[in-house]
């Protein structure tokens, strides 16, 4: 992505119609320009076009405006009133569009619905969360029933009923723990209900990193609603970007300093959205932006295969006895290249199935059975364990296992301590989260050790994270 870059179409200006079309104006907007308001202010604007219509426009109009204020109102109730209609689907964050989705639903009016929603406050500031939860409440108060996994304080108190799932993550877990009104369970003793009672918190530091004395300075930032601000990050600090959904974090930061950073050192293609002018580039060595894309697309891609970790496991099964007389190379505990691998799979351990006009199905290969590798290559074992068992552990129990081997160690036990404990080390990134992909990566970059003077940007890292991770 960073060496194309998307420029405005010369012939419409990037309103995406013919001048015929745009010719056609209701009081004074064509709807170009009415697609590129904020759905608040058009929404207002929405509100008083009836005293600007012709008498004929009055007769023809009320139901389709009716229809149009009811649908913007609804995105407005789920904190969505800074987007505009023309905004690119691509450029929204998941939880924009989960949100553009609820709206959608609430303006069906349907009734009896279970409704499942995963994670709906990603990314919303406090004020915006109220307004969530006031939706949710209003497809409940239709005649629905609204199921949410969630961590939010403020969304668990707003419940009527709680399932508390643990008591801790992976083969710790996996019990229900609490099931009942939020005001019984602040009267229990589970992990959860510690951290609601204050008997459990995030400690804060006592004193703050003084950095190194350096900073970066971007000045005249003007994309988007950015008013030619002037922003000063300090270098060698913990710093964070926080306002309202739609208040500019984003730009500043995705469209706008990034952008610069990677043109400087990479020769990025990208252009940055327009600013005046940036200093304190002599002081940075690089830029990592660590975000919620996935780690990989197929399910051969993996933790263990992402982190480096994989080529470690594989030098030491390769250093043992019996794969040293069966001559066995590092090819062989690999399931990209012909050898080892399970060849009815081609080493994924699954089968794709097209569906027509459905999503693909992934099941378990018959002959391998999930494991990738053929019989041999499983004969290979490391404390009575094959490759394909190692694959299959969770990282908490990674960790006990590979206790004594520190280098195969130093790379999974940081992604114990990004809070991921719980998945496995040969997981497919297809079933990973955007946030549990995003820790896997800042476990890569933890895991090196970068002791230059990088700048790492971080998109909503709290994404599906608990207070205790």
């Amino acid at each position: 992505e960073q060496f194309s870059k998307t420029v405005t179409c010369p012939e419409c200006g990037g309103r995406r119609l013919n001048k015929e079309a745009l010719h056609f104006r209701m009081a004074d907007k064509n709807i170009a320009e009415l697609s590129a308001m904020d759905i608040g202010e058009l929404y207002d604007w929405m509100l008083h076009v009836e005293e600007r219509l012709t008498d004929r426009q009055r007769k023809i109009a009320p139901e389709i405006l009716k229809e149009i204020r009811s649908r913007l109102k609804f995105l407005m109730d789920v904190g969505l009133d800074y987007l505009s209609l023309n905004r690119s689907s691509v450029s929204l964050s998941g939880g924009e569009s989960q949100r553009i989705r609820l709206a959608t639903q609430i303006g069906s009016q349907l009734v009896n619905v279970l409704y499942i929603l995963d994670e709906p406050s990603i990314g919303l500031h406090q004020r915006d969360n109220r307004r969530l939860i006031s939706s949710l409440k209003a497809l409940r108060d239709t005649g629905n029933t609204v199921v949410v996994v969630e961590h939010d304080e403020e969304m668990m108190e707003s419940a009527d009923y709680i399932i508390d799932m643990g008591p801790k993550a992976g083969r710790l877990g996996g019990e229900v723990v609490f099931q009942g009104t939020p005001e019984e369970m602040l009267k229990q003793d589970t992990l959860t209900s510690r951290y609601l009672n204050r008997t459990c918190s995030i400690q804060i530091p006592g004193q703050r990193r003084k950095g190194n004395g350096h900073s970066l300075w971007l000045r005249g930032a003007r994309g988007n609603n950015l008013k030619g601000v002037d922003v000063e990050f300090p270098l060698g600090q913990l710093i964070c970007i926080t306002g309202v959904s739609g208040s500019g974090k984003s730009t500043l930061i995705n469209d706008t300093l990034q952008p610069i950073l990677s043109q400087h050192f990479y020769r990025s293609l990208r252009d940055p959205l327009p600013y005046d002018k940036v200093e304190g580039l002599e002081f940075v060595d690089k830029v990592v932006s660590v975000d919620q894309s996935p780690i990989g697309r197929l399910p051969r891609s993996n933790p263990a295969t992402y982190t480096g970790v994989f080529n470690d496991i594989r030098a030491l099964f390769i250093s043992l006895p019996e794969a040293k007389i069966r001559g066995y190379k590092p090819g062989r505990f690999s399931f990209n290249v012909k050898g080892g691998r399970c060849e009815a799979c081609g080493g994924n351990g699954y089968k794709t199935i097209e569906m027509n006009f459905l999503p693909d199905v992934y099941v378990p290969c018959e002959v391998c059975h999930g494991k990738r590798y053929n019989r041999e290559t499983l004969e290979v074992r490391f404390k009575g364990k094959s490759i394909a068992d190692v694959l299959d552990m969770t990282i908490n129990r990674a960790v006990e296992f590979f206790e004594n081997q520190p280098v195969i160690l130093n790379k999974i036990k940081v992604l114990q301590d990004v809070g991921l404990g719980y998945i496995k080390l040969g997981q497919p990134s297809t079933t990973l989260s955007g946030g549990e992909s995003q820790r896997i990566k800042l476990a890569t970059e933890l895991s090196k050790r970068d002791t230059g003077q990088t700048i790492y940007i971080l998109d909503c890292l709290l994404y599906t994270s608990d207070a205790a991770d």
